[in-house]
């Protein structure tokens, strides 16, 4: 075999090796949402510019599997819309109603979307899309902070964060109070917790 032939064949093969020694150190954790550490919130207008409205989702389920090291990840969250909570009983079972969320037709919210933008190990956004009142539009989350530690009493590791969006709630079906001069921009805040899988 000629120098160069055999040069060429090992130089494929090293490179080969180190492809097989990257794929095998690259470890993707799976980390599981602790519901009670995880509140999604909105801030919606009310009667263009008059006051806004909060409210926060009480149940949601999910997992955010990451690899620090290859700064890669997906996050894939659930949210019950009946556990919306304004804080005000009547406006709670408005807001079920066919005027807003129609949550007997479009229980669940669902969220997907691939962790990206990592520094130094940590993602500061997430690039996906959300499903909401049976219509599914990009949406891309801003992290504004992402930390993971040990956990001091599970002895795993907890990783959480803070992130948000803006959208148009009539994108997705919901236009109600429009033509009285609500503003359709909706603010959604997720302040999350998630835990290492065992």
């Amino acid at each position: 075999m000629p120098a160069t032939t055999l040069s060429l064949s090992r130089s494929l093969a090293l490179v080969a090796l180190l492809s097989l020694t990257g794929a095998a150190s690259a470890t993707a954790v799976t980390y599981n949402i602790d519901p009670d550490h995880a509140y999604p919130s909105f801030e919606a207008d009310h009667m263009g510019g008059l006051s806004v409205w909060r409210g926060k989702f009480n149940h949601s389920t999910g997992t955010i599997t990451m690899d620090k090291a290859a700064g890669t990840g997906a996050v894939d969250v659930s949210i019950d819309m009946k556990s919306a909570d304004f804080g005000q009983d009547q406006l709670n079972k408005i807001a079920q109603g066919k005027d807003l969320f129609e949550s007997d037709k479009y229980p669940t919210a669902h969220y997907i979307g691939k962790l990206a933008g990592f520094v130094h190990g940590a993602p500061t956004e997430v690039i996906g899309q959300l499903t909401l009142h049976g219509a599914t539009r990009p949406l891309t989350l801003k992290i504004d902070s992402f930390k993971c530690m040990p956990h001091p009493m599970l002895k795993r590791e907890v990783c959480g964060a803070d992130a948000l969006a803006t959208f148009k709630r009539d994108d997705y079906g919901m236009a109600a109070g429009k033509d009285y001069g609500f503003k359709m921009d909706v603010t959604l805040r997720i302040q999350v917790e998630a835990i290492a899988a065992q």
